[in-house]
């Protein structure tokens, strides 16, 4: 059975860690198990005046640290995940373009007559930083082929482009941008976490926890514009005004408000690190002050996981690549049936039944939903009808009328697996079972899809297979070697350029 290790780093950012008041060592509560959070829900609420560390206020020690981080004590295996997470989410951002969502946020952004600071991808088009960022990361998630997170979410649409746009207008150095890269998922995946994680948001507030990253992306903007700590907590209380996300958002079916909020995020995390340059204030303790965010969405028993090793916890370890254009709990299901299908060569005509059992959160994100790809039955019957689906494929919606996918559509159900909601209830993982007509029961479990962190490490040549051909105008293998070697660029733009062409 799989567990989940924590994904920690054997070096500390100690010349960083002095400057906010010495090593960070409080321990992370566990989210992990329906046990623990059962024990965790009978801990008193942590009072404001209670929110500290080391005498310094929440917000002034993620302060501290973010503006004195640096590339320089980041161990190697966190830097390699950071440049393949780079390259990773600027290719989706080429990509999904020509996404619906993408396209009306560039028709907004051109709308806008913003100056050329950063380029948008897959397009001809500049725009100010704040609003390349929109247009970028709304692409980042058009036709879900971005990463998620451990934690929850949906990060890196939201991060990335946040971090590329401002350090395409300040000419930041590679290493720079990742340093950046870094510390927003340190600062937006502990904020999630300190607030209980993705599920009990939504189950409490009714909010989307990705929100939550334009805080980790705000922190970023800031280093990248080298702002002092003091100028850093101002920044993280601004972003509070711009960014929100009920989850109703989610329910539209074209995935076009879906993908915008990760657009959203990353303008509001520029143009809040920017207001903080300019003079603009708020409270400086917006993390753990009365009516802050811990307040207003935590659920007071994880506040402490706003500073848990930090510094030697580097949370972007817990970033999961997509392989599929498909919702991330879709993707064991879709691995598992063709799976079943190769090894046994079922024909789909000999299917009499498929059940798919997945933990309880998990399937309410992708059980019959109206989008096609976070539909775990549209997106299992379209695989199976097509004999499987590149990213490049868009079945929808001229599959609806194919009379091979209508029958194998009918022949899905979806439930609770009692066993995976027992072990993970919060994880990715999927029980399929495949009646065929001669009576044959097979079965296959997979706990975790490819790509995941809990699964190994993707490696380079897993990501030039993923880009190859899927990229028009745009050389992925030549991006892929200028991120392998990001971090010795005295300016990234060579980056920026590799995405130069146009997308259609």
């Amino acid at each position: 059975m799989t567990s989940h290790p924590r994904h920690r780093a054997g070096l500390d950012r100690r010349g960083a860690l002095k400057s906010a008041g010495g090593l960070l060592a409080v321990s992370m509560l566990p989210l992990d198990t329906a046990a623990a959070q059962d024990a965790e829900a009978t801990k008193p609420r942590t009072p404001p005046r209670a929110r500290q560390f080391q005498g310094r206020t929440l917000t002034a020690t993620v302060a501290d640290y973010a503006a004195a981080t640096s590339l320089a004590r980041i161990p190697p295996e966190v830097l390699d995940r950071a440049r393949k997470v780079v390259f990773d989410e600027m290719a989706c951002a080429y990509f999904g373009c020509t996404s619906p969502g993408a396209t009306a946020a560039t028709r907004h952004v051109a709308g806008c007559g913003s100056p050329g600071e950063a380029r948008i991808y897959g397009t001809a088009l500049r725009a100010s930083a704040p609003y390349a960022a929109m247009a970028n990361g709304t692409a980042g998630h058009g036709y879900e082929v971005d990463g998620t997170h451990v934690v929850g979410g949906h990060p890196g649409a939201s991060i990335v482009h946040t971090v590329t746009a401002i350090a395409e207008k300040q000419n930041a150095s590679g290493a720079e941008l990742l340093n950046a890269v870094i510390l927003a998922y340190d600062v937006g995946v502990r904020i999630v976490e300190a607030c209980g994680g993705k599920f009990s948001v939504r189950d409490r507030r009714h909010l989307t926890s990705d929100f939550f990253y334009a805080m980790g992306g705000t922190a970023a903007a800031a280093r990248i514009l080298k702002l002092s700590p003091t100028r850093h907590r101002h920044a993280l209380a601004l972003v509070t005004f711009q960014t929100n996300g009920l989850y109703a958002l989610y329910a539209e079916k074209d995935h076009i408000s879906k993908s915008f909020c990760n657009g959203q995020y990353a303008f509001a995390a520029i143009s809040s690190a920017q207001m903080a340059q300019a003079g603009l204030e708020g409270n400086e303790d917006i993390i753990g002050s009365a009516e802050g965010v811990l307040d207003a969405w935590g659920d007071g028993r994880h506040d402490d996981a706003v500073v848990a090793g930090l510094g030697r916890d580097f949370k972007i370890m817990g970033a999961n690549f997509k392989f599929y254009n498909a919702g991330y709990p879709i993707h064991t299901p879709i691995e598992a049936v063709q799976t079943i299908i190769r090894q046994n060569a079922i024909a789909n005509d000999a299917i009499q039944s498929i059940l798919i059992g997945m933990p309880q959160n998990a399937m309410k994100v992708v059980d019959n939903r109206e989008m096609h790809n976070i539909s775990v039955q549209d997106m299992v019957a379209a695989n199976l009808a097509k004999g499987g689906l590149k990213l490049v494929d868009e079945p929808f919606p001229a599959i609806l009328s194919d009379p091979t996918y209508k029958r194998l559509r009918t022949l899905i159900s979806v439930a609770v697996d009692p066993e995976l909601q027992s072990e993970f209830p919060n994880g990715r993982g999927a029980r399929v079972t495949i009646v065929t007509r001669d009576g044959k029961r097979h079965v296959l479990r997979i706990d975790n899809p490819r790509g995941h962190s809990l699964r190994g490490d993707v490696s380079w040549d897993d990501l030039a297979e993923k880009w190859r051909g899927s990229l028009p105008n745009c050389d992925p293998g030549r991006a892929l070697e200028i991120a392998r070697n990001l971090d010795k660029l005295t300016s990234a733009k060579d980056l920026f350029a590799a995405f130069a062409g146009t997308n259609g």
